[in-house]
């Protein structure tokens, strides 16, 4: 009896020491309108995606060391630059001199070329260039632990071998139109080269386009679908209305979505209304309330930072390979867990 009881017990404690009880962890870093995301693998690899904004006093290098001290991480495996404009390079080489990383991923050669961008990408490709430098297209894997990380949009171009789950006809993309520019065009812009990665651990899904535009989403999305359906939307582009068409937001089916928007930035009513009523979505959360859409906003509980109240708290995801995954709002403690 005495070693069957022992020998209950050993089963329990290696069942509780499994990866697989282990969960994928994000923290959206508040950048007032930029964009930072940090993730740690269940296995213990971390990846930043972009830097946010420079200068504020090093406000953003000192929120995102926050996010990697709760992480309790020390070096980044990976940084992903999705682009090279100002909110998403311009502070690495501050945010570097406090966390160093090994590998840097990005969409090759700059596509604009005026002197403040090119200037940008320099000090960004000195520091890509003392690690491992890597330059993606669609369908590249960006490794990271035990999590699959799919490039499916990278300088402009898509993906055209449709991923586990996608490849079926976008119903979505009826009555959607291309957009034309009445300013510069964005078909060219840095936004329109953005890496995009579909993030796939065990039955969770998620899909960051960065500040992908319009016209690049339906490139990607129509006339089928190589993503499939996901369970969480990393918000593209801010919240911005030239970004988030219906042919993606309606095709993703995805249960809760996460706006990067600042107070005044982005965070537009059009894409609050699609998001709020896409098929399948439960919950819009946004890093702060949107002043550009004051009657939309979702209730408070889904906000990060409040109007009035002080700014730079974060969102952390939890996702679960069961495909589960739980919402944390760090101005308020309270979480919501989304079941598959």
């Amino acid at each position: 009896m005495k070693r069957t009881l022992l020998g209950v017990i050993v089963l329990l404690l290696c069942a509780l020491a499994l990866p697989g009880a282990k969960t994928l962890d994000m923290w959206v870093v508040d950048t007032e309108g930029g964009k930072a995301l940090l993730l740690l693998s269940p296995s213990g690899q971390s990846m930043l995606i972009d830097t946010g904004f420079p200068g504020f006093n090093d406000r953003d290098t000192t929120r995102i060391v926050e996010a990697c001290q709760a992480a309790g991480v020390k070096k980044l495996d990976v940084l992903v630059t999705t682009h090279y404009d100002m909110d998403h390079v311009n502070n690495t080489p501050s945010l570097l001199a406090k966390i160093p990383a090994a590998t840097f991923v990005d969409h090759g050669p700059a596509a604009v070329q005026d002197p403040r961008t090119l200037a940008a990408v320099k000090a960004y490709a000195d520091l890509a260039d003392q690690g491992k430098h890597l330059s993606v297209k669609p369908g590249d894997k960006i490794p990271f632990g035990d999590v699959d990380v799919l490039v499916v949009m990278s300088g402009g171009q898509a993906l055209k071998t449709p991923a586990r789950g996608g490849g079926g006809a976008n119903a979505a993309c009826a009555g959607v139109e291309r957009m034309t520019w009445a300013r510069a065009n964005e078909d060219i812009s840095e936004n329109a080269n953005s890496v995009g990665l579909l993030f796939t651990f065990g039955q969770f899904r998620m899909l960051d386009l960065a500040d992908l535009t319009w016209n690049r989403e339906l490139d990607l999305m129509c006339p089928t679908n190589p993503i499939g359906t996901v369970d969480l939307f990393m918000v593209s582009h801010h919240g911005h209305n030239i970004s988030n068409s219906p042919a993606l937001v309606n095709a993703l089916g995805a249960r809760a979505a996460i706006m990067d928007n600042g107070a005044r930035k982005m965070g537009m009513p059009a894409t609050m209304k699609l998001l709020r009523s896409a098929p399948g979505m439960q919950a819009l959360y946004l890093m702060h309330w949107s002043a550009n859409a004051p009657d939309d906003n979702p209730p408070s509980e889904y906000i990060a930072n409040l109007q009035d109240s002080p700014d730079g708290k974060w969102i952390k995801v939890a996702a679960e390979k069961s495909g589960a995954f739980t919402v944390t709002n760090a101005r308020t403690g309270e979480s919501k867990t989304f079941k598959k």
